[in-house]
């Protein structure tokens, strides 16, 4: 439709002018609030009691005064979002087991306390022109906060600057945790810092006379063992990811998408409690099985070819539950029915994965487990084996944990085995992962009851119980 230049200035003249009084009115006089404020603990809970949580910080306080002392500093995750869900940095939840936006909790090993360092409100809640949409929360204005997470010193995030300054001019050790290796930052332009690496650089940039100090040895030996609550919920969140697996098991056929399989595994994870997966779902077939995760998720695209009649097809999936990983594998038979050179290599890997399983037991080493695995591979097929440390990796608030490779295994460890196989000269992958608890006997496989060898994969495809 075509309006004449002269009417429809005088038009849009009206409505800007309307436009500016309403939001000038808006600006002087806010519509009155009705909705009553949101208060924490009505929008979030604790995974665990907090005197779990306390005995962390306490252990914290030992381990990191027998390495110099200091005061640990672990910042939570930003409080703005995209839309995505928020998810808080491992060791701020680890360690108080809040959803706290815009924090930082300090752990003074001199003084052995620890002090909660926390906005007044919570700015996500609040909106001067939408006060019915968002009501306000208190965050260190609440006081169910100290009751509640059993953090009695808790400040406004105003007073950390002055705390600092403080630890500053004491000479103190400032402890922080921005990854495995030395306090060190890629400088890189392209590398996606973590909110512990942004924390270290902001840190860096305006207090140079700072000493600080990695925090990582001593938090990887914490973490590293589970509580009976923790593996309770890895439990679970694997025995979700093998319900997902299963439904999607029964889809796959020549013709299927790979992505397809992924919304069947993604829903049903859904649908039995998960609130996110753990990492994106890996699920390739045929020429893309060759490849490991980080080849295929290079390419916008990639991950979505249909399966084709002989193919396998390999899926590396997990999900999160209350905030625990899991990370199982299993390969199939896209015609249903694996080939013999297809079984006997499955059966191969598989035969690699139990000789590592026997040998796990308290007192041993991944090097130990990695010897283990190196022996079982025939000579031949070793070139297209991955073991060394590849064949597994720590689970529990992340899908790779802080882990110390020469650490002796203890009862609560929870790790993978996933002696990776790919041959580029015959074309065929084959992938088995599966989660294991270290025990004072020996060990559990929590994904045993996920079939793994080829007649109860096939079973599996076929529907069977």
């Amino acid at each position: 439709m075509h309006i004449p230049g002269r009417s429809f200035i005088p038009l849009l003249l009206v409505a800007l002018a309307a436009w500016i009084a309403v939001w000038t009115v808006l600006g002087q006089e806010p519509p009155p609030q009705t909705t009553p404020p949101q208060r924490f603990f009505e929008w979030t809970r604790m995974p665990f009691a907090k005197a779990l949580y306390e005995t962390r910080r306490e252990n914290l306080m030992t381990s990191l005064g027998a390495s110099g002392g200091g005061v640990f500093l672990a910042p939570s995750r930003p409080g703005r979002s995209g839309g995505e869900t928020f998810r808080q940095t491992d060791d701020f939840l680890y360690f108080t087991g809040l959803e706290l936006p815009d924090s930082i909790l300090a752990v003074d090993t001199e003084h052995k306390r620890s002090v909660l360092f926390v906005p007044d409100d919570d700015a996500r809640f609040a909106s001067p022109t939408r006060p019915n949409d968002f009501p306000g929360r208190p965050l260190g204005r609440d006081p169910e906060l100290a009751r509640a997470s059993g953090l009695s010193d808790v400040r406004s995030i105003e007073a950390f600057e002055t705390a600092l300054l403080g630890w500053i001019r004491e000479g103190r050790l400032l402890r922080l945790n921005p990854g495995r290796g030395e306090i060190e930052l890629a400088t890189s332009f392209f590398y996606n810092w973590s909110a512990e690496e942004k924390f270290l650089h902001h840190l860096r940039q305006t207090h140079p006379a700072a000493k600080l100090r990695s925090a990582f040895p001593e938090v990887a030996r914490l973490r590293m063992v589970k509580s009976p609550e923790e593996v309770a919920t890895i439990r679970r969140a694997v025995e979700i990811t093998a319900a997902g697996i299963r439904k999607a098991a029964v889809e796959i056929a020549p013709g299927v998408d790979e992505r397809t399989l992924e919304a069947e595994f993604e829903a049903e994870t859904k649908r039995r409690g998960a609130q996110r997966l753990a990492f994106a779902s890996i699920v390739k077939s045929g020429p893309n099985s060759l490849w490991p995760w980080r080849i295929l998720a290079a390419h916008y695209d990639r991950r979505n070819r249909a399966m084709r009649p002989g193919e396998l097809v390999i899926f590396d999936v997990g999900c999160e539950l209350d905030h625990y990983a899991s990370d199982v594998g299993r390969t199939f038979p896209v015609s249903g029915k694996f080939t013999a050179e297809q079984r006997r290599t499955l059966e191969r890997v598989t035969r690699t994965a139990d000789a590592i399983l026997a040998a796990v037991r308290p007192g041993k080493t991944f090097a130990d487990l990695t010897d283990v695995a190196v022996a079982s591979i025939p000579e031949g097929e070793r070139k297209y084996s991955q073991t060394g440390l590849f064949f597994g990796h720590h689970v529990g608030l992340d899908v790779g944990d802080p882990s110390l490779d020469d650490t002796k295994l203890l009862p609560g460890m929870v790790f993978t085995v996933e002696p990776w196989y790919y041959n580029h000269d015959r074309e065929i992958a084959v992938f088995v992962e599966d989660v294991v608890l270290v025990t004072a006997e020996g060990h559990e496989s929590l994904s045993r009851h996920l079939p793994r060898s080829p007649d109860g994969l096939e079973r599996l495809m076929a529907g069977a119980p």
